[in-house]
């Protein structure tokens, strides 16, 4: 921590000078203390719009004068040490677009976000948050980053109709509530990653969802994703699953990661034309290769599979790609990140 205290002595005096002892400095009482961050944008003009201040120890943003800019469409603050946002209504709330406080030290959202109401992109992540709220009024809003912060339930987010990105990964979310998404009919995607979820229920609100991203929660199930038909990408790695189930409905699936869980076998996957990646790495899968080929091998632009830590690699070492390539379709061109194509 800097100390305030500290200063740099001249010591360019002269012989005279050094005999005579150092003069004790009396604090002005009447002294207006300035702080270092009020300089920050002393240099920009009134008309500025997009102030970047990152990494720079700013703890409030009152000091920053933010008042003085009228026409403000961004402002990025990251990686500082800002615990309050009330500031905000200093912003412009008709120009203001892009606000961005990742990585600082705000538990709270101030009342005063509802102001900036053209708001379209909000990062808080890498905060100390605990609840999300005072953001209804936010009905432009498009992006929303709540990563790693400290939150258990996903809610006041059903007036943020045009909401298109939402990420909550690395927080403390038990549950999908039975309103934690309603209205948001226009998302298309949502990033869960690093929570303790145990079931995929509630979803159906989000009819244009094209990424799910839930790994590394508690999953035991492929449940709850038969309304989601323009599904494209499904991320289940590192949960506790045992099957491949549950994805009749998704049929535009193009990539799905099920790593790192306890499968023992592809299968339910036939009906997925669109698929081009099957990231399977690390489960229980022992499968003929036949039976794999049955499975996959006429999936027109099936491109890429990894089955890397699976006992049908290990037990298959040296035959494993050459097999895996006989049996899969003339489209396939990766194996467990090696190129079989060139």
């Amino acid at each position: 921590m800097e100390n305030p205290g500290d200063s740099t002595i001249d010591s360019g005096r002269d012989e005279s000078e050094k005999a005579t002892p150092p003069m004790q400095v009396i604090p002005d009482a009447n002294e207006e203390y300035i702080s270092a961050d009020s300089e920050l944008t002393d240099d920009l003009p009134d008309d500025t719009e997009v102030i970047e201040l990152v990494h720079l120890k700013i703890q409030a943003m009152e000091d920053l004068k933010l008042y003085r800019f009228k026409h403000l469409v961004q402002l990025c603050l990251r990686q500082n040490l800002i615990e309050s946002i009330s500031d905000v209504d200093s912003l412009p709330a008709g120009s203001m677009k892009d606000l961005d406080f990742y990585d600082n030290r705000i538990k709270h959202i101030s009342r005063n976000v509802n102001k900036l109401v053209n708001l379209e992109n909000l990062d808080l992540s890498f905060n100390k948050i605990k609840h999300i709220k005072n953001l209804d009024q936010l009905i432009s809003l498009q992006n929303l980053y709540f990563v790693q912060n400290k939150i258990s339930v996903i809610e006041n987010l059903s007036t943020l109709i045009n909401l298109k990105n939402l990420e909550l990964g690395g927080n403390q979310i038990r549950e999908i509530g039975p309103d934690s998404l309603r209205g948001l009919n226009n998302l298309e995607e949502i990033w869960l990653g690093k929570n303790s979820i145990p079931r995929l229920v509630n979803l159906h609100y989000l009819k244009s969802l094209r990424i799910l991203s839930i790994q590394s929660n508690n999953l035991k199930k492929i449940e709850g994703l038969e309304e989601l038909e323009n599904l494209e990408e499904l991320y289940l790695s590192h949960n506790h699953l045992t099957k491949i189930e549950g994805l009749e409905n998704n049929k535009k699936l193009t990539i799905l990661d099920i790593t790192s869980n306890t499968i023992t076998k592809l299968e339910n996957l036939k009906h997925l034309t669109h698929l081009t990646d099957l990231w399977a790495s690390f489960n229980k899968i022992d499968q003929s290769f036949e039976s794999i080929g049955e499975e996959l091998g006429n999936l027109p632009k099936f491109e890429t599979i990894y089955l890397e830590g699976n006992p049908i690699q290990l037990k298959n070492e040296t035959s494993y790609r050459r097999k895996l390539v006989m049996n899969l379709g003339p489209s396939l061109q990766k194996i467990d990140a090696t190129y079989v194509k060139g």
